[in-house]
């Protein structure tokens, strides 16, 4: 297995002394537990309360200043202390460094977000999911499919995070993607799986004279037409409704661009190499399709990859059942199958993306 240098150093040799390693066989054994009372430190406001007031605060003030009994600030602290989210000197409770980064560090509180509202419940039901390859956990939001069919039918708190989720690794990319793509001058782009539309958006007001076609599942081009309705350059972004995982629909053709971005994640291999050979069916000889993807194996720091491989039990409980985080080697291949080589690969966009450029064989 290749990995970058950052990931070799961490991931072929023992990290950890025997009572580092006792120790974190415990924090995960009470992974749970150490979660919400995380979480609920930061909702109750009691890493704020210690960020702002730096001399330290007693358990009586924090029960005070929070409204919640002395008791439920105790256990929380106690907890906390032990966690290494909060230090204590003299009785007085002072913020950690860990607390420090739940409470400012934006991708914490994301993935926070996401694993509480998404997740959580769903979790419960992975054994199911490994054993019968399907997303056996999504009954814990809705009866689809996949998460995809029922994105729009979230509870506005799920479907909160989980855009929040998607749309903050992908936006910190966009910038250095559209130089990518608009380096070869597309005058029209085929977006697969373009959600929302953001990414549509971006290119209409990057480019005047680009048209984009969003194609995807018609009950998220509904979404997109009313997140984009009062975009500049909203005329020139259009809808193409399918169903990407019927084997039988082609790509329309006619396109110079075609962009993937954190959309082929969504699949097994097998249906990669479905999407990719049709869309390498619609593509002239100076087409170029792009698939931005943040693999695990290409992180320049270890705790992203750490990030990726654990999101990935999210596409296996309860978006689908059979998709992942790739390493680049798994859909490397998967691209040369489906009759398109690669043509160059644009590392360390945003928060760890890379994009793929691709061409005809």
């Amino acid at each position: 297995m290749k990995l970058f240098p950052s990931l070799q150093k961490k991931y072929t040799k023992e990290r950890f002394t025997a009572v580092q390693a006792q120790r974190l066989a415990q924090e995960i054994a009470f992974g749970p537990i150490v979660f919400q009372v995380s979480r609920l430190m930061l909702k109750f406001g009691i890493f704020r309360l210690l960020s702002d007031n730096r001399g330290g605060m007693s358990l009586e003030q924090l029960s005070q200043a929070t409204g919640l009994s002395r008791y439920a600030t105790q256990v929380l602290l106690e907890a906390s202390l032990t966690i290494g989210t909060v230090l204590i000197k003299d009785n007085q409770y002072l913020l950690a460094k860990t607390g420090w980064f739940l409470l400012n560090d934006e991708m914490v509180q994301v993935n926070m977000s996401f694993n509480q509202d998404v997740n959580y419940q769903g979790m419960f039901h992975l054994e199911e999911a490994l054993i019968h390859g399907h997303p056996e956990g999504l009954k814990e939001l809705g009866n689809w499919p996949t998460i995809y069919e029922g994105l729009s039918c979230l509870p506005e708190q799920v479907q909160k995070s989980w855009f929040g989720f998607d749309h903050f690794y992908s936006d910190n990319s966009f910038d250095q993607a559209l130089e990518i793509v608009f380096n070869h001058s597309p005058r029209t782009l085929l977006d697969v799986g373009g959600n929302t539309g953001r990414w549509a958006a971006r290119c209409v007001q990057y480019n005047k004279e680009v048209n984009v076609t969003i194609m995807d599942l018609p009950q998220q081009l509904e979404m997109m037409k009313l997140k984009t309705e009062n975009t500049p350059g909203c005329e020139r972004i259009h809808g193409y409704g399918v169903n990407l995982l019927d084997k039988h629909v082609p790509f329309p053709e006619g396109f110079d661009a075609i962009w993937m971005s954190q959309f082929l994640d969504c699949f097994s291999e097998k249906e990669i190499i479905s999407i990719l050979s049709r869309a390498a069916r619609s593509m002239s000889a100076s087409g170029r399709l792009y698939i931005m993807e943040t693999f695990w194996d290409r992180q320049k720091f270890e705790t992203a990859a750490y990030c990726l491989t654990q999101i990935s039990l999210y596409f296996t409980a309860l978006a689908n059942g059979n998709s992942k985080m790739y390493h680049s080697d798994d859909m490397a291949r998967c691209i040369d199958e489906s009759g398109l080589e690669i043509e160059a690969i644009y590392d360390n966009l945003g928060l760890g993306h890379s994009i793929v450029k691709c061409k005809l064989k």
